[in-house]
């Protein structure tokens, strides 16, 4: 007679610590997310949970229902973010899905580290995450993927890792496109005002644009160019050092609608008119170019389909579905209103 295979450990702390060689307490420490312990204890604890399919006292307590899932975006009040939280909700609602909304930003890695984050996750019944334009730290994936969290990015501000599905436009055409506009309107002194240096989107906005130049024959000045962030302010303040210049930009293309708003408000206040003086495109399309006066031509990002394409991918990822490819680029289009004009040429006497 052969031997009964013997029953897998149950998945207790107190088997968890005696097959990852632990003490019980150490695991308590692990599972909730505490930072001091070492690394490949937590790997060992964290294999080990895995085998053993452990769930927190709240994960068994928790009362079946829709599946939830977490969005996290840097702000609840821009433009860009709105237009995404809609696509994600409209999305969510089709999919009878659950979505929590929180807003962290850059402060996120500062207040709760990256274990403590995931394990909250876990705890309160989340399945998976879709972030909005966050910058993704590699600790902050390594802790979700340790605990099979599902994670997909929305225009990302760093690179995302190969096993991040992220979501995006075609920034580098759309770019292209919003620079090439203003070269068929006759303008050759065209500024580039772009938002954080170091996106992804931002760099690949700035490369159409210089793509275009270098294409058209047209010298880059680099007095025309400028960084910082994609907020009204910014705009402002970068629109009063291209004002000061010696020779002004008779074109400017902004990275975004936001900062598009603060070049066309110290634009106003300088008694500079815009087509007139000034032609101005902006990025994104939001709400924000349709309201501004004049109406603001402006490259259109497919902001709520975006939103809808990362749940899609993120419900895949939990479901064990095939996703594809791992980077989802939706295509953009320059919707052309009232802030662009042929440029007028200089009168002579």
């Amino acid at each position: 007679m052969t031997a009964e295979p013997s029953a897998p450990p149950k998945p207790t702390l107190d088997n968890i610590a005696r097959l990852a060689g632990v003490s019980a307490p150490t695991v308590s420490k692990v599972l909730n997310g505490r930072s001091d312990v070492a690394e490949d204890t937590r790997e060992r604890v964290l294999t080990v949970s895995k085998e053993l399919n452990y769930r927190s006292p709240s994960q068994r307590r928790a009362v079946p229902g829709n599946l939830t899932v977490e969005l996290v975006l840097d702000s609840v009040t821009s433009a860009y973010c709105t237009e995404i939280l809609n696509g994600v909700l409209k999305y969510a609602s089709e999919a009878g899905v659950d979505v929590v909304v929180s807003s962290t930003g850059a402060d996120m890695p500062a207040k709760v580290s990256p274990e403590e984050h995931a394990q909250r996750m876990i705890d309160h019944g989340r399945s998976g995450m879709v972030v909005v334009t966050s910058a993704f730290r590699e600790a902050q994936l390594r802790a979700f993927q340790r605990r099979n969290l599902p994670v997909v990015v929305i225009d990302p501000m760093n690179p995302p890792g190969s096993k991040v599905i992220s979501v995006g436009a075609t920034n580098w055409a759309g770019g292209k496109s919003a620079t090439q506009h203003l070269v068929d309107l006759g303008h050759r002194r065209i500024a580039y005002v772009g938002g954080v240096e170091k996106s992804e989107c931002n760099q690949a906005r700035l490369h159409g644009y210089m793509s275009t130049l270098l294409t058209e024959g047209i010298e880059m000045n680099p007095d025309y160019v400028a960084h910082g962030q994609f907020k009204p302010e910014h705009g402002t303040a970068t629109a009063r050092q291209l004002f000061d210049l010696e020779q002004l930009p008779s074109a400017i293309f902004a990275a975004s609608d936001a900062i598009a708003i603060g070049i066309l408000g110290e634009a106003r206040r300088q008694g500079l008119h815009v087509p007139t003086d000034l032609s101005l495109v902006g990025f994104d399309d939001t709400y924000l170019a349709e309201q501004a006066v004049p109406k603001l031509t402006s490259v259109s990002q497919p902001l709520q389909e975006m939103g809808a394409s990362a749940l899609r991918s993120l419900l895949r990822r939990i479901n064990g579905d095939s996703v594809g490819s791992r980077r989802v680029e939706l295509a953009t289009s320059l919707h052309v209103r009232e802030s662009t004009a042929p440029l007028e040429p200089v009168k002579t006497i």
